[in-house]
């Protein structure tokens, strides 16, 4: 296990592939995938080598998506991270939950400690976010880590909001 960073309920680590009964699981939720754009994985085995693809993240950049696990019990609830997106140089943060973890504050406290990950160890200057014009629950996320409505815009062909945090304007809290 390769830890990224702890808060005071969780921890986020990479993401391995054990945890490909987690993405299939959460990926078959219509709820939790509402506003992404996925589709289901069509089995645990498609999500094994999505995840086995995806390790070229943490060795390329640094960075990626997180196991987000309760301190408690070791269970993953969800996941949270940094994406790079490398045309156009930019790094986005991102967050999945299992429904029965959502309204209990984790997207929240996992985003802020991805954030400063992102700022204090990997040295980015700005981190971005795009969430679902109806995604208010993520929207809410986002603005409580500390982002900032900047605009209204198409991504990957659907009506969203960017919201950026920058270092200057970051403030651990």
């Amino acid at each position: 296990m390769i830890l990224i960073t702890k808060t005071n309920r969780l921890y986020l680590r990479e993401l391995t592939l054990e945890d490909a009964l987690h993405f299939f699981e959460m990926n078959t939720d219509n709820a939790v995938i509402k506003y992404t754009g996925d589709v289901p994985f069509a089995s645990i085995a498609a999500a094994k080598e999505f995840l086995k693809a995806y390790q070229c993240n943490y060795v390329n950049y640094k960075m990626g998506r997180w196991a987000v696990c309760l301190k408690t019990t070791n269970a993953m609830i969800g996941w949270c991270g940094l994406k790079y997106h490398p045309k156009e140089n930019f790094a986005d943060i991102g967050y999945r939950f299992y429904k029965k973890h959502w309204n209990k504050g984790y997207a929240t406290e996992a985003t802020k400690a991805a954030l400063a990950y992102g700022f204090s160890v990997l040295k980015l200057d700005c981190i971005v976010a795009h969430v679902h014009k109806d995604n208010i629950g993520s929207q809410k996320v986002a603005l409580k880590s500390g982002l900032h409505f900047v605009k209204d815009f198409i991504h990957e062909d659907e009506p969203a909001k960017c919201y950026v945090i920058t270092k200057r304007n970051y403030n651990v809290t």
